[in-house]
C-alpha cells in the first residue's frame, strides 16, 4: 500500500525544515549588525570584514589550506595506485578491502589515538606535518574507493591491447588508463581536499601544542570555548559555502566518472 502523496511530501518538508532552519539561523545571523549573536539588531556586512582582520583565524586558514593541498595531493595518488592494484588483484579475495576501507568505518576518536600513539612510540615530533601525514591516512581510503568505482565499469580490454602493441605498463597506465579515470580522480581529490578542510579530531590529537600548527576547525573549537561571536556565525558560513561547493564540483566529476565517456 503506498503512502498517500500528500504524506510523503509532509515528512519531506519536515525533515528539510529539521536540517536546514537551523543553518539558515545561522547564515542570518551572521550579518547581524549587533555584537548579540543570537539576537537581531540589524543588516551588516562589518563582521565579514573584521573577519578578515583576524590574524589568529587568518594564520589557522592558511594552515588548513596547507595540510588539504598537501593531503589531497598523496592520498589522491596513492589512493588512485592502490584502488588500481587491489582491482587488478580483487580475485584474491576481499580481506584485502577490508583494511584498506577499515579507516572510512573506524570512528575518528580512535584513527586519531592509534595515529598519536605510533607518533609517540617512534618519537616523531607533533607538528603541522604529523598533521598532513594523518590526514593522508584518513582520506586514501576514500580517494580509493571514488577511483574503484570508475574501475568497476573500465573496459580492461583496452588495457589488454595496449599492452599487446608493445606498450610498456606505465605507458598504458599514463596513456590509456589515467585519461579515462580522470573524471574519478578528480572527484576523489576534491572529497579529500573538503574532508581535510572539515576535519577537527585527527588534527586536534596529532598537531602537538604549538599554536604554529593550529588548523581551522581547531581555531573554531578554541574560540567558542569562551561564546559563540558574530565572527564565529561568519567562519561557519564561509566554511559551509566551501565545503557545499567542492562538494558539489565532487559529485558532478564523479557522476561523469560512473557514466563513463
Amino acid at each position: 500500500m503506498k503512502a498517500p502523496a500528500s504524506l510523503t511530501l509532509t515528512i519531506l518538508v519536515l525533515v528539510f525544515a529539521f536540517l536546514y532552519i537551523p543553518i539558515s539561523v545561522l547564515v542570518g545571523l551572521s550579518f547581524n549588525a549587533g555584537g548579540m549573536p543570537t539576537a537581531w539588531t540589524g543588516f551588516s556586512l562589518k563582521w565579514y570584514g573584521s573577519l578578515f582582520q583576524n590574524q589568529d583565524i587568518l594564520r589557522a586558514a592558511w594552515n588548513t589550506l596547507i595540510v588539504a593541498l598537501v593531503s589531497t595531493f598523496f592520498a589522491t595518488l596513492l589512493g588512485t595506485l592502490l584502488a588500481i592494484g587491489v582491482e587488478i588483484r580483487r580475485r584474491r579475495g576481499r580481506m584485502i578491502e577490508t583494511l584498506i576501507f577499515a579507516p572510512m568505518v573506524i570512528p575518528d576518536i580512535v584513527l586519531a589515538i592509534a595515529l598519536l600513539s605510533f607518533f609517540s612510540l617512534t618519537d616523531f615530533r607533533l607538528g603541522l606535518h604529523t598533521v598532513i601525514l594523518s590526514h593522508v591516512v584518513f582520506n586514501l581510503a576514500f580517494v580509493c574507493a571514488v577511483v574503484r568505482a570508475r574501475l568497476r565499469v573500465f573496459d580492461w580490454s583496452v588495457a589488454e591491447a595496449s599492452a599487446d602493441l608493445g606498450a610498456s605498463m606505465l605507458v598504458t597506465l599514463w596513456r590509456v588508463m589515467l585519461p579515462v579515470l580522470a573524471p574519478a580522480i578528480i572527484a576523489g581529490a576534491l572529497l579529500a581536499f573538503t574532508l581535510s578542510v572539515d576535519e577537527f579530531i585527527i588534527a586536534f590529537f596529532t598537531a602537538g601544542s604549538s599554536r604554529a600548527s593550529i588548523t581551522l576547525p581547531m581555531q573554531i573549537y578554541s574560540m567558542i570555548r569562551f561564546g559563540i561571536t558574530p565572527e564565529i556565525n561568519v567562519l561557519a558560513v564561509l566554511v559551509m559555502v566551501f565545503s557545499l561547493v567542492t562538494l558539489t564540483l565532487a559529485q558532478r566529476f564523479n557522476r561523469g566518472s560512473l557514466t563513463g565517456p
